[in-house]
């Protein structure tokens, strides 16, 4: 068994400014997706440089407003009611990536109409980039101690203090389980379907699907945040209600456009 490092989630401290490694994590995904993202550019027509740095732009605003918002409402609202000044403490965690999606789609809505591409067009460049911070955002979460695992005896797990308890005790490190497969895994996934052209929606589809397969099945060792508990049945989460309908989006619109294609294909 291996024991949790309890890492200090301050990387630098100056007095007058702490910067966290949960912020760093952000810097450091939207660093990469953009080396990535333009990298990416050279193959894919009317994609630049320029445009990957605007869109980047869009989808962090897309990131912070609507992963915060988003785990404010789906997560935790009477605790934000109740403490407002909260709501700016991100570097605490508290982010939903289900309200983040939220926002990008949003952010994409825009850059799409600003660049004159459909959002099928935009939303298949940035899903392959998503990964990415999907991994840094996992390795955030671990830093912090946060979104661990249930209690296990099994190889896999991880002595970790457990302050509720007050004693130490062995638990998924299902932060870690979600960076190989929503960051790691499903980063592989997309770059090889995305290296050929596909139908505008195709590799936004299968990320739905991938992302929502992952995050589903991982929450069945996760263990669900404190206020909220299960909401079904004993063993269904916020997180499994959250990523149902993004698995039959992607399913249906994957669907929808391998039938267009063989539609046109016939013409």
């Amino acid at each position: 068994m291996w024991s949790y490092p309890s890492i200090n989630p301050v990387a630098l401290d100056l007095g007058f400014l702490q910067v966290h490694w949960y912020g760093l994590m952000y810097l450091l995904a939207f660093t990469l997706g953009w080396f990535y993202g333009t990298y990416r550019a050279k193959f894919i027509e009317p994609w630049n440089t320029e445009m990957v740095g605007d869109l980047l732009f869009y989808v962090a605003m897309g990131v912070i407003l609507g992963g915060r918002i988003g785990y404010i409402l789906f997560y935790d609202l009477s605790h934000y009611i109740a403490e407002p000044t909260d709501i700016f403490k991100v570097w605490h965690g508290g982010m939903s990536f289900h309200g983040g999606l939220l926002g990008v789609t949003i952010a994409m809505l825009f850059f799409a109409k600003k660049t004159k591409q459909s959002l099928f067009q935009v939303a298949d460049f940035v899903a392959p980039l998503v990964p990415i911070g999907l991994f840094t955002g996992r390795i955030g979460n671990f830093i912090n101690g946060e979104l661990w695992g249930k209690t296990t005896d099994s190889p896999l797990g991880m002595w970790v203090y457990d302050p509720v308890i007050q004693q130490t005790v062995q638990k998924y490190p299902t932060q870690l389980l979600e960076a190989l497969l929503e960051g790691v895994v499903l980063f592989i996934l997309l770059a090889w379907y995305a290296r050929k052209p596909r139908t505008p929606g195709s590799v936004a589809g299968l990320f739905l699907i991938g992302y929502g397969v992952f995050r589903f099945t991982v929450e069945f060792w996760r263990v669900p945040d404190a206020q909220l508990g299960y909401l079904l049945w004993g063993w269904v989460t916020m997180g499994q209600i959250l990523s149902l309908p993004m698995i039959i989006i992607g399913l249906l619109l994957m669907a929808y456009k391998a039938r267009s294609e063989k539609v046109k294909t016939a013409k």
